[in-house]
């Protein structure tokens, strides 16, 4: 399981993390806290939904919300530059998509799910997954992925 890999990755390297998810709805923070020892890591985590959030608690622009829209690599990159102006993180990952079954557009269809990763005083790594188009997978699978990527950053 990804999540324990990550945990027991985190726990080793004594590094922090913080996350800033919006279609996940929290999974993902979900997944590491259930693990005994996260807090040794582990932040937490900010489920920023509306755009209000994403504007108001983790910085994104409103310039870019209405360019790019939440669903975008340069919103999940501002979440995560959000993430290391607001905490004392030393690695940070965001999620924003349409997990579905209803939203997508056909430029944005069902399943389009963009993530960021990060570690200080590095860039931001940002890119999008086509996830499977049900709300349960779709969340799944953004979720792995994001995990994944923050195992390859750290290692």
């Amino acid at each position: 399981m990804i999540a324990q890999k990550l945990h027991a990755a985190f726990l080793k390297s004594g590094k922090t993390l913080s996350l800033a998810e919006s279609c996940t709805g929290g999974a993902v923070a979900a997944q590491l806290t259930a693990l005994p020892g996260a807090s040794q890591f582990f932040l937490g985590s900010l489920v920023a939904y509306s755009n209000a959030w994403k504007e108001g608690f983790l910085g994104v622009s409103s310039h870019t919300l209405q360019k790019h829209g939440a669903v975008s690599v340069e919103t999940v990159r501002e979440m995560v530059k959000g993430l290391f102006e607001k905490t004392a993180c030393d690695y940070a990952g965001a999620i924003s998509g349409i997990a579905g079954p209803t939203g997508g557009t056909p430029d944005k269809p069902v399943g389009t799910i963009y993530l960021a990763v990060g570690k200080r005083g590095t860039p931001i790594n940002a890119w999008v997954i086509q996830a499977p188009k049900t709300r349960p997978e779709a969340i799944a699978a953004a979720g792995d992925a994001l995990m994944a990527a923050l195992l390859d950053l750290l290692s």
